[in-house]
């Protein structure tokens, strides 16, 4: 079984920045991509941010400039970096993980999603 737990979501101003983290703990052999998405409330689970392996990054282009995406192997954490909020992202923010475990069979983890409100 592989956990994940996120951290970091909290009410913020607009134009304000805050710093979401991702953990992965368990039976990890190692870690492919690890995403970003999001939620609004009435709308779709979107997808924010990616980075490889090779530590390549992709994102939406609604949060392009603003958002960064990175990750700490040692930690198997994934961090995004969010400036200049806006109130377009209020959301639930959940990370996903997917890799290989120490059995050698593949896993695809969600973590349990963290409020990020962005309001005066």
């Amino acid at each position: 079984q592989v956990q994940l737990v996120e951290s970091g979501g909290d009410l913020v101003q607009p134009g304000g920045s805050l710093r979401l983290s991702c953990a992965a703990s368990g039976s990890i052999f190692s870690i492919y991509t690890m995403e970003w998405y999001r939620e609004a409330p009435g709308k779709q689970r979107e997808l924010v941010a990616a980075v490889s392996s090779g530590t390549n990054t992709n994102y939406a282009d609604s949060v392009k400039g603003r958002f960064t995406i990175s990750r700490d192997n040692a930690k198997n954490t994934v961090y995004l970096q969010m400036n200049s909020l806006r109130p377009e992202d209020t959301a639930v923010y959940y990370c996903h993980i997917a890799g290989v475990r120490r059995d050698m069979f593949s896993f695809d983890s969600w973590g349990q999603g963290t409020q990020v409100t962005v309001s005066s």
